[in-house]
Formats: structure tokens, C-alpha cells, sequence
């Protein structure tokens, strides 16, 4: 993965980090649950988690969408930067948006060969699609059903850490959905810092639970760390957790043809109107300080 040598904001004039799926085919994918307050329930997932222990206000676990080299589901490499693809199945599937901030860090490994610390260096616009499965024993069995089962931008912004008080303090999440011509809020337009956990906070928690979490009957939770060690990549792309949707999104789900957006901006540069009109208009070019995800939702 390509990336500035000292790598900073993008705000600060530094060229974006672009986005190489080739590359990206060696890094481990996995995803934060419960990191935004009011998701779960919005997802119908909440009573999945009941058997989980967590501190109050604090994420509920964290779970694999791709392994790299893998030889169940989640070895099929899922990423893309255009499109959407539908599942091959008999019934329609129940698909929704899951406007992301995504994070690419570099991994170091300690002696015993687990994740001594991550280093952020990319962020930007993910989505971690998910198929809503009544019944899925574990959290991964919605995210992974193959090629372009999930989405990042193109370009994502070269960061250093993500100090809630630093670059980032103004970045926004945004996310859409573009059908029979008409451009819907999917997502509620919500402030980066605002998630539950967030800057070092959030990286030490996940370094934790890299070390701790375990899986097995009763918990729709795996023991990531250890498919991780296994793995054993040079670079993670983590979703840290899903904005809380609109009405429309709550109750939408992807169909074929429709667009999809998820835009991460910072709000000291441009505004929410600004990028509402940028998605109404089909053309981001103009945004200044954004990262966006454009996909088309496809059966084929």
C-alpha cells in the first residue's frame, strides 16, 4: 500500500493516500461492533450481544470480515471502490448500508507473536455492507459473501494518529443512497470524534482485544486475534462502527441499480449541504478534504 514517507492530514496539504486493492489483498479486514450508540438496535442485532460482557459505554468485541489466505468465506477477498454486488441466492437479500470510517494501520508483533501495537496511517470512507440474517451465529456470517461484499474509497486521507484534538477534530461521517433518480440521507450525518471510543482509546482497546477475545458457542464473537496471528499481515483495514441510519435507511435495503455514498469530509472545509448537493449532483470532484465511496449496487 502506497503512502506518503511521513504520512499527516490530508488537511494540511499532503497528497491522499490511493487506494490499492492489489495490495490490499495481503491485509487482514475486521470491524468494531457496537462502537456508535444506537446502531445495534437499529440493525436489529442488540440481542445478539446480551451474553456479552462489556464496560459501559465501551464497544462490544470486534470481528473478521476477510483472512487473507483463508480457507473458509472469509478468505474471498470482499473489498472494492466501485460497486456493490449482490449475494447469489434463491431469496432476495436483506442488504444494508453500513456507513464506516475505515482505518489501514501497520501491525507490529511482539515476541510471543501477537499484535504489539497498531500504527493508523489511512483513513477514510468503508462500508461494511451486511446482509441482515435472522439466525447468523456469528457476526461474520453477514459481512463476507465475496467479491465486492464491501467497499473503500479510492482515496483516503494519510493520517499520523487520530487524537480526537488533532487533523481529524473536524471530520464528519455522511452517507446516501441514490434511487430511480432521487438522493435519500441513508446515514445521519455525524461527527468522527463522536464515536464511543475513539483516538488512542479506541487502538489500545483493539490491541486488547486482539490479546483476549475469545469465541465459541453462546457469542456471535471469534477469536480474531488469533486468525490475525495466524494470518500474520503487515497491514489491518479496520471499520471502527456504523453511524446510527436515518428512517429511510432503517428501513431500506439495497436493491439493483441503486448508488450508494459514504463520504468522509472535514467539516472545517466544506459543508453538510455542500456534500449533500455534490452526491445530489452526482459529481464530488469539487469537495475539497473528502473521502469518498461511490458504489453501484449490481447483480452481476
Amino acid at each position: 500500500m502506497q503512502s506518503p514517507p511521513d504520512p499527516t492530514s490530508a488537511t494540511d496539504g499532503r497528497p491522499p493516500i490511493r487506494t490499492d486493492l492489489e495490495a490490499l489483498r495481503g491485509a487482514f479486514g475486521f470491524g468494531v461492533a457496537g462502537n456508535f450508540a444506537g446502531h445495534l438496535e437499529q440493525a436489529g442485532e442488540a440481542s445478539d450481544f446480551v451474553g456479552v460482557a462489556a464496560e459501559a459505554g465501551a464497544p462490544k468485541g470486534i470481528f473478521p470480515f476477510y483472512v487473507p489466505g483463508g480457507d473458509t468465506f472469509l478468505g474471498a477477498f470482499p473489498l472494492a471502490t466501485d460497486r456493490t454486488l449482490l449475494p447469489l441466492q434463491d431469496e432476495p437479500a436483506n442488504l444494508q448500508l453500513e456507513p464506516e470510517v475505515g482505518i489501514l494501520c501497520r501491525v507490529a508483533y511482539g515476541q510471543g507473536g501477537g499484535v504489539e501495537a497498531l500504527e493508523p496511517f489511512g483513513l477514510g470512507a468503508f462500508n461494511d455492507c451486511s446482509i441482515r440474517r435472522p439466525g447468523a451465529t456469528k457476526i461474520s456470517e453477514k459481512k463476507n459473501w465475496g467479491a465486492a461484499s464491501k467497499g473503500v474509497a479510492a482515496e483516503l486521507f494519510a493520517i499520523e494518529d487520530l487524537d480526537p484534538a488533532g487533523p481529524t477534530r473536524d471530520f464528519r461521517l455522511a452517507s446516501f443512497l441514490r434511487r430511480d433518480g432521487e438522493t435519500h440521507d441513508y446515514g445521519i450525518d455525524s461527527p468522527v470524534p463522536g464515536y464511543s471510543y475513539y483516538g488512542a482509546q479506541l487502538v489500545d482497546w483493539i490491541v486488547e482485544r486482539l490479546a483476549h477475545q475469545e469465541g465459541g458457542d453462546g457469542t456471535p464473537l471469534e477469536p480474531v486475534g488469533a486468525y490475525l496471528r495466524a494470518a500474520r499481515p503487515e497491514l489491518v483495514l479496520i471499520g471502527i462502527g456504523a453511524t446510527r441510519y436515518t428512517d429511510y435507511g432503517e428501513t431500506t435495503f439495497l436493491r439493483d441499480g441503486d448508488v450508494s455514498f459514504v463520504v468522509v469530509y472535514d467539516g472545517a472545509q466544506v459543508t453538510p449541504e455542500q456534500v449533500r448537493a455534490a452526491i445530489a449532483a452526482d459529481d464530488t470532484s469539487g469537495l475539497p478534504g473528502a473521502s469518498v465511496l461511490r458504489q453501484a449496487v449490481t447483480s452481476g
